[in-house]
């Protein structure tokens, strides 16, 4: 696999486990700020038994796109992407703005009960 898209599968990854990691409150949340609601919204708690795991799937996959965005230059060959100065930023910018969706989905259990 290129290493581009391993990256972009590192960030991908992570992305998507906080998402599930914050799905039992969020996603109720958001529903209800929709305007929809009911007593099946209660069904949406079936995945806070696996909250941990998808936090560490989250965790795990910033720690592999980090050692591979903020790795030595040194291990970047010339024509790589990791070469180019554009594409190290928009991968840093990536990285931190799916670093922050994993801490709201992390801290966000934690929060939700002063919204309700």
């Amino acid at each position: 696999m290129p290493e581009h898209k391993r990256e972009s599968a590192a960030l991908a990854a992570g992305g998507l486990s906080a998402v599930l990691a914050s799905a039992c409150c969020l996603g109720p949340l958001l529903l209800v700020s929709l305007g929809l609601g009911g007593a099946w919204m209660s069904n949406l708690t079936a995945l806070e038994p696996f909250r941990p795991w998808f936090i560490g799937a989250a965790l795990l996959a910033l720690l592999f796109a980090w050692r591979r965005i903020w790795r030595p230059a040194a291990a970047c060959k010339a024509g790589e992407v990791c070469a180019v100065p554009r594409a190290q930023r928009t991968y840093k910018a990536l990285f931190w703005g799916v670093a922050a969706l994993v801490l709201v989905g992390v801290a966000f259990p934690y929060i939700a009960p002063y919204f309700y």
